[in-house]
């Protein structure tokens, strides 16, 4: 059984990384928030320590690291995107492995100071990068590996997920916590796109501002055309009223259904990581750089490459 420490228990991401050290069969040791608001703990694992300052989390953990039976093992990081590199660097030298939400750091030059850290600490860095364990990812991966190598797919991929007046208010509505639309709820799509259809060729942006981003993207199997956002107003009209999120991804006329099967895959991302088979530095690294392109990219005229709902806001 391993040790684990949790930094960020009071966010929305969570219980489910709690659930996933329980069910396989770990120990949530200590966790650590600013906020208080975490009585969830009580249903998963009512013993754990918990702290709202991070000083004292550090030196609650340097201390039982004395004894090696409750010496911690990992720390798994759901804090807020800005404070990921911190609390990385910080747990891997407190001489644990580290599993970490999306996205990992805002830069590929984060990435390589985190590589240094692990040298230096002989620690690891594994990323939740969940949808590589969907059913429906894999059969999808299946199938492109299977089309002949000069096939290239036409993809369309709409993001709509509304949020309220909270969210310009929270973190997450500040670019330099968050680091924008694309890199806080578009990151894990762009992995999904890369696990699939392979390297990235060409990375275009056609528009952006504070609730919206759209671009194309091209990789070696597929030319695609996305489109996020977290404003209402863009849901299609069938939508509007009904449902505050829109999903839509069509391969070459086909759609994608992934809206279910999503339960437990942290748990078997953990199961992954425990056996020696995570995703590490080298495996995030694409979607860091493709992000960090996005937010730094000047918009670039929408052309027929450009998403159809850009075509719209442009008219």
């Amino acid at each position: 059984m391993k040790n684990f420490a949790l930094i960020g228990a009071a966010g929305y991401i969570a219980p489910r990384h709690m659930r996933a050290i329980k069910d396989t069969g770990n120990r949530l040791a200590v966790a650590y928030d600013i906020n208080d608001s975490v009585g969830i703990i009580d249903s998963i694992s009512p013993e754990s320590e918990f702290f709202t300052e991070f000083e004292r989390f550090q030196e609650h953990a340097r201390q039982i690291k004395r004894n090696p039976a409750t010496a911690l093992d990992y720390v798994a990081i759901c804090s807020p995107n800005y404070l990921h590199h911190p609390h990385i660097a910080a747990s891997l030298r407190l001489g644990c492995d580290v599993i970490c939400e999306k996205p990992l750091v805002p830069t590929p030059e984060l990435m390589d100071e985190l590589a240094l850290v692990e040298r230096e600490t002989g620690q690891r860095v594994y990323n939740i990068l969940q949808l590589r364990h969907h059913a429906a990812i894999l059969k999808l991966r299946d199938k492109v590996a299977a089309a002949p190598l000069d096939t290239k797919f036409d993809v369309e991929l709409t993001y709509i997920t509304s949020r309220g007046k909270w969210y310009a208010e929270s973190w997450k509505g500040d670019n330099r916590k968050s680091f924008g639309i694309a890199t806080n709820i578009g990151v894990h799509f762009y992995d999904m796109l890369h696990f699939i259809f392979g390297k990235l060729q060409q990375n275009v942006v056609h528009y952006t501002d504070e609730s919206k981003a759209a671009g194309y993207l091209e990789y070696e199997r597929a030319r695609v055309r996305w489109f996020l956002s977290i404003d209402a107003n863009d849901l299609p009209d069938g939508v509007k009223g009904k449902k505050p999120t829109y999903r839509n991804i069509d391969i070459s006329g086909e759609q994608l259904e992934f809206s279910e099967g999503f339960t437990d895959l942290h748990t078997t991302s953990y199961q992954e990581i425990l056996a020696g088979r995570g995703y590490g530095l080298d495996d995030a690294r694409h979607c860091i750089e493709t992000v960090n392109v996005i937010r730094t990219a000047k918009m670039a005229p929408a052309g027929v490459d450009a998403h159809p709902y850009v075509r719209r806001l442009l008219a």
